[in-house]
């Protein structure tokens, strides 16, 4: 957690002087926009294999080998800092965006075997917790470490933060990979993320996997909530876009404290999401309605907070929208850490994809519409189509769980036998494990 929270720190960090030292090199807007979409397009692209590669060879080992490709990008970074070369930049850019999705795939589909799926939410609302305090310090202190040391010193902070994060898994040896590649764990037809009881069959877990898609074998209802996820990174772009644009408006003398009680804010909201899970949820199940529910209450809330509030307002729109983004990644990680070990990867890695490939469209689609219609009209309309999409996700679940039980409502008096279906829907529903708690 702690070398965690560290890396993460170097990240946003990093996030601020890259930018400004991309700026630099190119000299130009649209420059710094082909670079932001080359590093995001190597994550997307990274997701596509990380599955397979996460499987092939093993967690722990891509986690240390994405730490060090970044690490060594960096320290080139740093060294080479003084007399900028474009090709350098972009081969770091290449290694930051692919090494991130790598690390974070692995990461993801670790967490249950690392400290067991009862515990796999709270572990994720402490991930959570530390990347929130790891953006209030990464933003705060790289205006003072490139003031203090220039472009070179916040990159070669950044890398050790890498190096440490490597060290630590490589001294701690956790345990990320089963023995076999496969769990007893099992999704819920309902999308609770549900494990299995010690008596549930291989059929009825079958059954919980509910209808599939031709993606690979995907649950429908799971295929769904990615794609939502994704929606919601193209209706993200578009806050992070206008943002800049809102606080050269709102406030002319210091767009920056605007912009920084703004990120403080969504931060101290990301921060109180686990402590608010872990005491109002605590008996309740984390799937599909949960994230839909989060999903468009954030959406809600990020264009409440682009409508000319006053800034208390403004300040206390941001935070409802932090604690809504935190319980909202909270819940679907671990929505998606409840699907078998052998599945696990590969739902991480097309999940990376789909939110990356979601941001990149929408950064450039959003910086377009910006330039011929009103903030609010932009942010509003993004916004709009994951909240219509969380919507949508939260009445198909309030169908399939209300045709599951009719399915396994029986008459009195009724001994004919439950048909396959029919027994492969109540065993999921009525054979299933404790659920998880935060």
């Amino acid at each position: 957690m702690a070398s965690y929270a560290l890396s993460a720190y170097g990240n946003f960090l990093n996030l601020i002087a890259l930018s400004l030292f991309t700026y630099e090199v190119v000299g130009s807007a649209l420059g710094i926009g082909a670079v932001m979409a080359l590093r995001l397009f190597s994550g997307m692209l990274a997701g596509l294999v990380a599955g397979a590669l996460t499987t092939a060879l093993g967690r722990r080992t891509v986690m240390i080998g994405a730490d060090v490709a970044q690490a060594l990008a960096m320290l080139l970074l740093a060294v080479g800092s003084r007399d900028p070369a474009l090709g350098l930049l972009l081969g770091a850019v290449v290694v930051l965006g692919a090494g991130n999705t790598f690390f974070t795939v692995a990461l993801r589909s670790a967490v249950p075997v690392i400290v067991g799926q009862d515990a796999r939410t709270r572990a994720n609302g402490l991930l959570v917790t530390a990347r929130s305090v790891a953006t209030v310090l990464g933003y705060g202190s790289a205006a003072a470490i490139i003031a203090l040391g220039g472009y070179a010193l916040a990159f070669a902070v950044n890398g050790a933060t890498f190096v440490v994060s490597a060290a630590a898994v490589l001294v701690l040896r956790p345990r990320t990979d089963t023995e076999d590649g496969t769990g007893d764990e099992t999704v819920a037809e309902d999308g609770t993320g549900d494990e299995p009881g010690p008596q549930t069959s291989p059929a009825r877990q079958r059954g919980g996997l509910g209808v599939r898609l031709g993606m690979g074998g995907i649950p429908a209802l799971l295929l769904g909530t990615i794609l939502l996820r994704g929606t919601d990174a193209f209706a993200s772009s578009s806050h992070n876009v206008a943002l800049p644009i809102v606080a050269s408006l709102e406030s002319p003398d210091d767009p920056a404290l605007f912009m920084t009680q703004f990120w403080a804010a969504w931060a101290i909201g990301t921060f109180l999401s686990h402590q608010l899970l872990k005491r109002l949820w605590r008996e309740k199940a984390y799937g599909e309605r949960a994230f839909a529910l989060g999903t468009g209450a954030m959406a809600v809330f990020f264009v409440c907070a682009f409508t000319g509030l006053p800034v208390p307002a403004l300040i206390a729109a941001a935070l409802a929208a932090g604690i809504a983004d935190g319980c909202t990644e909270i819940v679907y990680v671990s929505r998606l850490q409840a699907a078998p070990e052998r599945e696990r990867n590969r739902l991480f890695g097309l999940s990376a994809s789909a939110e990356t490939a979601g941001f990149t469209l929408g950064m450039i689609a959003a910086a377009a519409a910006l330039e011929g219609f009103p903030v609010l009209a932009v942010v509003a309309t993004f916004h709009g189509a994951a909240l219509c999409g969380a919507l949508a996700l939260f009445l198909v679940t309030l169908a399939r769980r209300h045709g599951g039980a009719e399915r396994t409502t029986r008459s009195p008096g009724s001994t004919a036998p439950l048909s396959a279906d029919e027994g492969e829907t109540h065993g999921t529903r009525t054979g299933a494990g404790p659920l998880p708690r935060a």
